[in-house]
Parts: C-alpha cells; structure tokens; sequence
C-alpha cells in the first residue's frame, strides 16, 4: 500500500538547542521474538543499539526509524519496535523501507501523528519522504512527491527554516553494485531540488546498511548503519560485514549548524553468517 500523509504538518514542542535525534534504520524484526536476518537476532540487535544510546549518555528529543522496521510488515513486529523506542524516547517518527507494509504500520495510530510528511521544530523543517514502491526492493519518489518536496522547502525558505530531508533508499550510488540498482529511481531529480535550497543542511536515510558521509553543495548525504546486519562497502555483489550493529545521532543548532556521528554496539557478541549470500 503506498500513502501520502495529509497536507497537515506537525509543530513539535521547541526543545532547548540543540535538538537531539537518533535515527535507528533496518531493524528487520520478525513477527516472533527471537527472529534472525543471516543469523543474528534482530530483536536483541536493536535492544543492545538502544542502550548503546543510553551507554553513549546521548538523550534525544526524537527518534527518526527510516524503514525496514519489520521484515515481512507483521503487525507484531511493529508493536514491539515501538515499545522498545517508547523506552528510550516517547516521540518517535517512522517512515516505510521495501519489506514493510504500509497499512500495517499505520495501524499502530493515526498516519499524522506517527508518519507523518513534515515536522516543524524550532528553526527547522524534517521531511520524512516515502520512497517504497510496493512490491518492489528498489525506491521512487514519483513526481506529485517530487513537487510537493518542493513546495515544503519553498515554505521552510520563507519562515527562514532550515531542512532536514528523511528517506529509505538511497538517493545516489553509493559505490555497491547490487545496492545501486536498488537506489532511488528518481534521485538525481530529488537531489536536483535539493541543491536548489540552501537551507536544506542535510539528507538522511537507511536501506543500505552502512555508513555514509557526503557532500552536495552545502547539504550533508548521510546513510546509517542497520540495527542489525551490516553490509560491506564496496562490493559488487552480496556480502554481510562484520562491523556490529549502529545508530546515528543528529544535533540540530537553531542557527542551521548540523553534527552527527554513527555509534556502534560496544562489548557485545553477535552471531552472524558471514557466508549467506542473500536475505531477500
């Protein structure tokens, strides 16, 4: 199911600079607890990342989960996810990767106040942008998304915000054969648009399970670690990398400066199978 959140944006209560977010991205939980992607048990992968942040004595404002929160879109696998960030942070904002279902995920509560198209906080616009085409592993924007990004950075220019743009997939390649032909259909356009603000300081999303640092112009391109595996930068066909599960923390100044960092899970032991070739 594809949907597009109503027109509505949500103002979220200022909090003191900066705002502090922590984005989770991947988790991949089964309907049961105890379910395992390549072996590793997703439910405890994002439980050891989850008090990574609390070992890393990072408190955040909000919590941003960017797609491939369930890995068949079960409706228990959701519920359990929202209960361990609940933990961590009540105010917490989802958008949908390729193995989540939509209407599902809405189901937990109403589609403005859980997935919603833009926040407004303080100095700044967040965008939480759907790249999922049903069905599919691969990620669109589509043109009406495409105009109506526009539009909300036009906005965000006007009240003098700055932006923070939010997907799933991949906007650009990022150096993985089998991950590029999985990017964004249409980011070179997004990208286009985003250039074109420069008040928009930073792009963010997850899908490909590693970390990534860019540049565009005055704009950060930023990719984040799974909650559970990861995958090896660089190669050309399916492989799992032994790098431990992560997060990424955003600091966002009222003045437009942005800083961020990926964390990794310290002192703990995953099992991983690093021979798998393919987990779709």
């Amino acid at each position: 199911m594809s949907y597009s959140p109503s027109h509505q944006y949500i103002e979220v209560p200022d909090t003191a600079s900066p705002l502090r977010i922590v984005q989770f991205t991947d988790c991949h939980l089964s309907k049961n607890p105890g379910g395992r992607l390549l072996g590793m048990d997703t439910d405890h992968s994002v439980q050891a990342v989850i008090e990574q942040v609390r070992q890393d004595q990072f408190t955040p404002d909000l919590v941003l989960a960017t797609g491939d929160l369930a890995d068949a879109g079960a409706l228990e696998a959701y519920q359990r996810l929202r209960a361990y960030f609940d933990k961590l942070c009540p105010r917490q904002f989802w958008l949908p990767g390729n193995h989540d279902d939509c209407e599902v995920m809405l189901s937990l509560a109403e589609a403005d106040t859980l997935m919603p198209f833009e926040l407004r906080v303080g100095n700044w616009q967040i965008l939480l942008l759907n790249s999922q085409i049903p069905g599919k592993v691969g990620g669109h924007l589509g043109a009406e998304q495409l105009q109506r990004i526009d539009q909300a950075l036009n906005a965000a220019g006007d009240l003098g915000l700055h932006s923070l743009l939010c997907l799933h997939h991949q906007p650009l390649p990022i150096g993985c054969e089998w991950l590029d032909e999985q990017k964004v259909r249409d980011g070179e356009e997004f990208l286009q648009i985003v250039e074109g603000h420069s008040h928009a300081k930073a792009v963010v999303w997850g899908h490909v399970h590693q970390e990534v640092d860019r540049q565009l112009a005055n704009c950060r391109l930023l990719a984040t670690p799974s909650t559970c595996v990861q995958f090896a930068p660089g190669s050309q066909d399916f492989q799992a990398d032994e790098l431990p599960p992560g997060y990424r923390w955003l600091e966002l100044h009222s003045d437009g400066r942005l800083e961020t960092g990926v964390s990794r899970v310290q002192g703990v032991t995953f099992e991983l199978n690093l021979q798998q070739r393919g987990y779709l």
